[in-house]
């Protein structure tokens, strides 16, 4: 049976394109709902006070998610394989580590980083370090003996360093450890501790919730002056790599391992797909997530709290009869169960809604872990329909395919399109798209395609940055 889940390469594919062209469109030209809800038009100063999230916001947690819901797959094939929990959690940090390294290696090379103005020294400096990316990240495609792999690795690893010890950067900055990339950093920390948390919970789903919630118990009380909790759980041996408060996207990361769970089992099982009415109840269904997702991100950002309620709940009941009480052979009970479990984090969300004075990103709430996580199940469930059911393949590519690279997708805009476009003289005439909303969000989309494009070239000749 096949263990590859395409609906979750779509679900992360969808995070990293969406992460891409949010950071590429012309916010300044931009409603407020097209940027981060806490970063309003038109300045786009950030302030805490304002509740509400937009698809913006919606990024990152879906991107999160499927990293744990990848843990079943990923760690949990290893341990079948019979490798010890002690060489799984050394596999875990030793990945964290390599994202730390990641995540502090691309931010001392964004051309804005190296000279201000930017110039040729900067973009050449910047494809330098996303070629130097691919022996650090990649295993070379030849049959060479292990050791020989090794060096290559170390090599580049080593070029990197002299890079980041000797380049002279803008604005008189200097080489920092603090310096780094926070979405890789906190990916970093998900990373070792997510993958260690799952590890030693694999086969104790209740263990793992018990430590969510005893984790949930230190957040509350960590901004309580001069308590214990403060006092411990502010500090860190190690600032420029780990902080406390970066373990609460585990609030996030573990639901997706729940996931992952349920979709794991239904692969390795077999199942009879024929009843066809599975195909009209997969259309329907389709329609009420996409419509739990719309109208939670609309009335969340709109501050409509008690129609979105109302809605919301008749769209999960709607989904909860027409899926329930299917034969476990069915491809509808994977959906009841996703679906199920979905609904309670969106609820939960949704009903601590008030507190922390409303769902907010940044300084991110208990209320948005959830109200993303319950979402992102229903984003899972969907693009299991369209990718893994309906085997709609051809046509969602770009997503599946951008996300078995992630890595790439990432960076590719900032130290290879940039950089190449600018050089090209080409990159002056976009800003003719500076004008209007529409040209602004197509800025963004033309950039972005070029991003999926290079990533989807790399995918295909099966050249993978993995850690």
């Amino acid at each position: 049976m096949n263990q590859r889940a395409l609906a979750l390469d779509a679900l992360r594919g969808y995070a990293i394109i969406t992460m891409v062209l949010s950071a590429t469109i012309i916010s300044s030209i931009l409603p407020g709902w097209m940027s981060h809800a806490q970063t309003p038009p038109p300045d786009h100063i950030f302030n805490p006070e304002i509740p509400g999230i937009t698809w913006v916001d919606l990024v990152f947690p879906f991107f999160l998610f499927a990293m744990g819901a990848a843990f079943p797959f990923s760690i949990g094939r290893h341990a079948e394989k019979g490798r010890s929990k002690l060489l799984l959690s050394y596999d875990a940090i030793k990945r964290g580590i390599q994202l730390t390294f990641f995540a502090i290696f691309i931010q001392h090379f964004y051309p804005y980083v190296l000279s201000s103005p930017q110039d040729l020294r900067s973009w050449l400096l910047a494809i330098t370090c996303f070629i130097v990316l691919f022996p650090m990240f990649m295993r070379i495609p030849y049959k060479l003996p292990e050791k020989v792999h090794t060096a290559i690795k170390l090599i580049a690893y080593g070029i990197a360093i002299i890079m980041l010890l000797t380049v002279q950067y803008a604005n008189g900055r200097s080489f920092s450890l603090y310096f780094s990339n926070i979405i890789i950093l906190i990916l970093a920390n998900m990373a070792i501790f997510g993958s260690l948390l799952y590890i030693f919970t694999m086969h104790n789903r209740l263990l793992r919730i018990c430590i969510l919630i005893l984790l949930g118990a230190l957040m509350i009380s960590k901004d309580i002056e001069d308590s214990w909790v403060e006092h411990y759980l502010t500090s860190s041996p190690i600032p420029w790599m780990y902080k406390f408060e970066y373990l609460e996207y585990l609030f996030i990361v573990i639901p997706g391992s729940f996931a992952g769970e349920i979709l794991k089992k239904w692969l390795s099982e077999s199942h009879e797909n024929t009843n066809p009415t599975n195909a009209k109840t997969g259309l329907i269904l389709s329609g009420i997530l996409f419509s739990v997702i719309f109208v939670n991100l609309y009335c969340l950002y709109n501050r409509l709290l008690e129609i979105n309620m109302i809605i919301t709940i008749l769209l999960l009941v709607t989904g909860y009869l027409l899926l329930k009480g299917k034969p476990k052979t069915d491809v509808r009970s994977l959906w009841y169960k996703l679906f199920d479990l979905g609904s309670f984090f969106l609820l939960l969300g949704l009903f601590i809604e008030p507190f922390q004075e409303g769902i907010k990103k940044d300084y991110a709430t208990f209320s948005y872990f959830f109200v993303t996580s319950g979402l992102a199940f229903m984003a899972l469930i969907a693009f299991h329909i369209i990718c893994d059911y309906f085997k709609c393949v051809r046509s969602t590519q770009f997503l599946i395919q951008s996300g078995q690279n992630p890595m790439i997708a990432y960076v590719a805009t900032d130290l290879l399109i940039y950089p190449v476009l600018n050089i090209t003289g080409i990159m002056p005439l976009l800003k003719y798209l500076y004008t209007s909303p529409w040209l602004g969000f197509l800025h963004g989309v033309l950039l972005t395609s070029l991003t999926v494009l290079i990533t989807m070239f790399f995918t295909r000749i099966k050249w993978f940055w993995r850690t």
